[in-house]
C-alpha cells in the first residue's frame, strides 16, 4: 500500500484558448500539464463554444497524466480559476468546464474546493517563478490578449490576493495588437512566438509615436489604436516585416513604461500574461522605468497560461 507523504493541491485553469491542470505541495510543482487549442490557418481566433468543447475533451487526459503523479500524495484541496478576473462582472463560457471538472473531483476526493480566477492564478505563478511567494504588497502588469492592466495587489489574511486596478488600456490589449500586426503580416494566430522570432532579423526597427496616457478620474489610460494604425501605415508604405515587428515590440514596452510612471505603482513590479513571455519587452521595459531592479518577469513558460499559479494559490488558503 502506499503511504501518502505529502499533503497537495489541484489546480484547474481552462481560458479562451488553453486547459491547464497542475499537482502542488508545500515547496514543489508534482506535475503541470496544458493542452492548446489549435487555430486552423483560415481563423483569427477560437469561439467560446468551440473551446469549451475543446476543454471537455483535453482535460480527462491532463487529469490523467496528474492522477499518475499524484501517486503517494494526499490530495488535500482543489482550486479552480472560475472567471478572468476579479470583478463582478467577469465572466467567459471556456472557465466553467474547469468548475464542472474541478467540483466532481472535490466531490470524488472529498476535500474543499476554492473559487479564483485567472488572474490571480497568473499573478501567484509569477511569484513562485520569481521564488517571492513571500511578498505582501506590491503591482503586477498584466498583459495578454485579453487584459492590459495595472494592478495593486496585497495579500489578505486569508493567503488570497487583493487586487486593486490602477491602470488599463482604453481599447486594444497589448496582445491584440500583437496579434493584429501578426495578422497583417500572415503570421499564424496567436502571432506572439512568430512576431518575435521575426523581429529577431530586424536591423532598423519601424518607429512608432508613443501614445499618450491620461487619467479618467478612475485610473490611468492608454491606446494602442494609434500605434496599430501608424504600424499599419508603415506597411501599406513598404515597411519590412522584420522591421514592422520589432517596432511594435519596442512601442509596448515604451507605452507600458510610460504607464506605469504616470500610475506610480508600488514597487517591486512583476509583469505576468502571455504577452510577458516577449523577449524584446523583458529586456527593455525595465531600462525605461526608474528602478529597473524592482522590475520581475514570471518564467516565459509560466507567463503563458497555465495552472500553477491557481494551483499555489489553493494552497496557501487551504494548507497553510
Amino acid at each position: 500500500m502506499i503511504q501518502a507523504n505529502s499533503g497537495c493541491v489541484m489546480g484547474f485553469d481552462t481560458s479562451a484558448y488553453t486547459a491547464s491542470v497542475a499537482l502542488v505541495a508545500k515547496n514543489e510543482v508534482i506535475f503541470e500539464g496544458r493542452e492548446v487549442i489549435k487555430v486552423p490557418p483560415t481563423r483569427r481566433g477560437v469561439r467560446p463554444s468551440d473551446a469549451v468543447f475543446a476543454h471537455v475533451q483535453n482535460l480527462p487526459k491532463l487529469i490523467e497524466g496528474m492522477m499518475h503523479h499524484s501517486r503517494g500524495h494526499q490530495v488535500r484541496g482543489i482550486c479552480v480559476s472560475a472567471k478572468p478576473r476579479p470583478d463582478p462582472h467577469s465572466y467567459l463560457p471556456p472557465f466553467t468546464v474547469g468548475v464542472s471538472f474541478a467540483k466532481s473531483l472535490a466531490s470524488v476526493y472529498q476535500v474543499p474546493l476554492m473559487l479564483s480566477t485567472h488572474q490571480e492564478g497568473h499573478i501567484q505563478a509569477a511569484l513562485w517563478s520569481i521564488h517571492h511567494e513571500e511578498w505582501e504588497k506590491f503591482s503586477a502588469l498584466h498583459i495578454s490578449g485579453g487584459t492590459t492592466e495595472l494592478l495593486q495587489v496585497h495579500r489578505n489574511n486569508v493567503g488570497g490576493l487583493d487586487i486593486q486596478t490602477i491602470a488599463a488600456t482604453d481599447d486594444l490589449y497589448a496582445g491584440q495588437l500583437v496579434d493584429r500586426i501578426g495578422v497583417l503580416l500572415d503570421l499564424p494566430f496567436p502571432s506572439g512566438p512568430y512576431l518575435q522570432d521575426l523581429a529577431r532579423n530586424s536591423v532598423h526597427p519601424v518607429v512608432l509615436t508613443i501614445p499618450k496616457v491620461w487619467y479618467d478620474g478612475s485610473r490611468w489610460r492608454t491606446s494602442f489604436s494609434g500605434p496599430e494604425a501608424q504600424a499599419r501605415r508603415a506597411w501599406n508604405e513598404g515597411a519590412k516585416k522584420e522591421d514592422l515587428a520589432r517596432g511594435v515590440e519596442l512601442i509596448l514596452a515604451h507605452a507600458l513604461a510610460r504607464l506605469i510612471e504616470k500610475a506610480k505603482p508600488l514597487w517591486p513590479l512583476v509583469v505576468v500574461g502571455g504577452v510577458a513571455a516577449n523577449e524584446t519587452l523583458r529586456s527593455q521595459l525595465p531600462l525605461f522605468l526608474p528602478s529597473p531592479q524592482d522590475v520581475y518577469f514570471a518564467s516565459p513558460e509560466l507567463s503563458r497560461d497555465n495552472a500553477v499559479g491557481i494551483a499555489r494559490l489553493g494552497y496557501s488558503v487551504l494548507m497553510e
